[in-house]
């Protein structure tokens, strides 16, 4: 009798133990999802649309801080995940490409073109003091920055044909220059392939070289500067490298560094790249849509790290796919993705009613710039879709779009209100999320499940639009499905144009159980920084090379099962 109750003691001891010593950390990261899900604010002029660009996060006293173009305020935060807003008086929001920077312990704030520099030892309360009312240079793009030294410098410039530049900047003296601006690069779309214009780089007309952005790291400058323009896919950042805060530059070989052509949503240029509480390096980017009107455009986050050689890299890869937020210092990126597939790509869709113009595949076929409408914005207009087999769901995004819209600022806007069930008949039907009293403005709505939901049908039902038609971008519903692996691309072909080396085609074979591919590329064989992404595809051309660089590529096949890797040639 002793002897089994010490066995019995001894079991269960032992699966505490088990418990209480294996990691539980990735059980309890949370993720989130681009196009990050903050208010978004309907633009004061006709069309009637939402945006927010020219993004810029600063950490500042245990807090982030979020400042957009057009968006009537800012944001703040204590994990970049839930984002509270602020609106004051103290603050000119009207001003394009906000420079919001951390000097010698307060925050400053310069808007683009601006003669006034802005200070705020609280800006959680929206107290903001003029510091500087007649700053002598109206620059396009500023970025201030402080040196590790103290010093601190203006690195600004929006333009299609002349110089971007760098001046020093008097910190005891209202941060007015000192000397004279320096001249520091211009585009240069004839050796940079990324630089031309055009959603694919096929247009000839001078792009916007824009956005600088200065960050320092191992001792050395990353001047870091955007093209061709902020309404097209191929919108990206490069960087030029110094010893030195005012150059001389060098060009980086693995430009752009950052670059998101093609997904649910696409562009990663004019950006912020900055640290967060543990030391992990993340960009605030510009991302497109730009159907209503060219400006119309959203925010996303992606990780960056700099690689043995000193280049940096903004991972763009699944970058709207779901990505964790860390609570530590992370060894590898790789940490921050956590498998999840995409389920719903083309997927069978009902709908309770559509517009001809917008029928219901047009929110499963991985486009935020298509979507389905339905006839009304009356509550009980409906979407649903079919994963066509029982999947296990780890997360939904839900991007409601604005159609017919007569909207304008933040004044008065009602939020959207909405049910998301689940069903394996699409018969009876189970609340998953219920936001019917939902009275927050946000429209890239993403939920994440702790326990994974194991079902075939998702509905998502309407209660209350903003105004116009209900309407969705992309029922987006990410886990694990039910077939294998894709099989592996064991060969293509990658065909440089003798005539433009800017361009490459790339042609493989269709693969089993594959959704799409990525196509990823670079100019060190082990570490192809670049991705192409692109979905049924099995013929692509790339147009964003710089000019007799060699680069090595290799496909990945993906689907709803994972991913399999490709050989580099």
């Amino acid at each position: 009798m002793d002897s089994k109750y010490h066995h019995f003691r001894f079991f269960i001891c032992f699966l505490l133990g088990c418990f209480l010593f294996t990691p539980m950390a990735a059980k309890s990261q949370q993720t989130f999802c681009n196009p990050l899900n903050i208010s978004y604010r309907f633009q004061l002029t006709k069309p009637s649309r939402r945006t927010a660009a020219d993004p810029v996060i600063v950490l500042y006293k245990d807090n982030y801080y979020l400042f957009a173009t057009a968006s009537g305020g800012y944001w703040y935060s204590k994990d970049m995940l839930k984002w509270n807003f602020i609106t004051t008086k103290d603050l000119p929001f009207e001003k394009d490409a906000p420079s919001v920077t951390v000097i010698n312990g307060s925050l400053y704030y310069i808007g683009m073109a601006s003669h006034i520099i802005y200070k705020s030892d609280d800006p959680v309360s929206g107290k903001w003091q003029i510091y500087n009312d007649s700053f002598p240079l109206a620059v396009g793009d500023p970025d201030m920055f402080q040196d590790t030294d103290g010093k601190v410098y203006m690195y600004f410039g929006c333009t299609s044909d002349n110089y971007l530049q760098a001046v020093e900047l008097d910190v005891n003296n209202k941060l007015d220059p000192i000397g004279k601006p320096v001249n520091i690069l211009k585009g240069d779309p004839a050796l940079h392939g990324w630089e031309r214009p055009g959603d694919y780089n096929t247009m000839t007309d001078r792009p916007w070289t824009e956005a600088p952005w200065m960050t320092k790291h191992n001792g050395k400058y990353y001047y870091q500067y955007s093209a061709p323009g902020t309404q097209y896919k191929s919108y990206a950042d490069g960087y030029y490298v110094s010893e030195h805060p005012l150059g001389p530059f060098v060009y980086a070989a693995n430009n752009p560094f950052s670059a998101k052509p093609e997904g649910f949503i696409d562009g990663a240029g004019h950006s912020a790249t900055f640290q967060d509480k543990y030391g992990n390096y993340w960009h605030i980017s510009t991302m497109t849509i730009s159907v209503k009107d060219i400006f119309e455009r959203r925010l996303g986050l992606f990780p960056v790290t700099f690689d043995k050689g000193g280049e940096m890299i903004a991972h763009t890869e699944f970058g709207d796919y779901p990505m964790i937020m860390p609570d530590h210092k992370i060894k590898d990126v790789s940490e921050l993705y956590p498998g999840w597939m995409l389920l719903s790509y083309n997927k069978k869709v009902e709908a309770s009613s559509s517009l001809d113009a917008n029928p219901p595949s047009l929110a499963v076929d991985e486009n935020i710039r298509n979507y389905w409408s339905a006839r009304t914005g009356d509550k009980g207009e409906w979407l649903s879709v079919d994963l066509g087999s029982v999947c296990t769901v780890k997360a939904i995004q839900l991007n409601f779009a604005e159609n017919n819209t007569q909207l304008f600022g933040r004044e008065g806007i009602k939020a959207q209100q909405y049910l998301l069930q689940y069903s394996n008949d699409n018969k009876n039907w189970i609340t998953l999320i219920d936001q019917t009293a939902n009275e927050e403005d946000l429209t890239h709505q993403y939920h994440s499940f702790k326990t994974p939901v194991k079902a075939r049908y998702f509905k998502v039902t309407n209660y209350r639009v903003p105004g116009g038609t209900f309407a969705v971008s992309g029922f987006r519903v990410f886990g694990t499905g039910n077939n294998k692996k894709p099989t592996k691309v064991t060969s293509f072909e990658a065909t440089r144009d003798a005539t433009d080396s800017r361009n490459v085609t790339l042609r493989w074979k269709k693969q089993a159980n594959a959704t799409g591919y990525n196509i990823r590329f670079g100019v060190v064989k082990e570490n192809l920084n670049r991705v192409y992404q692109v979905y049924n595809d099995t013929t692509l051309t790339i147009r964003s090379l710089n000019k007799d660089q060699k680069y090595w590529f290799a496909i990945d096949a993906f689907g709803e099962n994972g991913i399999t890797k490709g050989d580099t040639k």
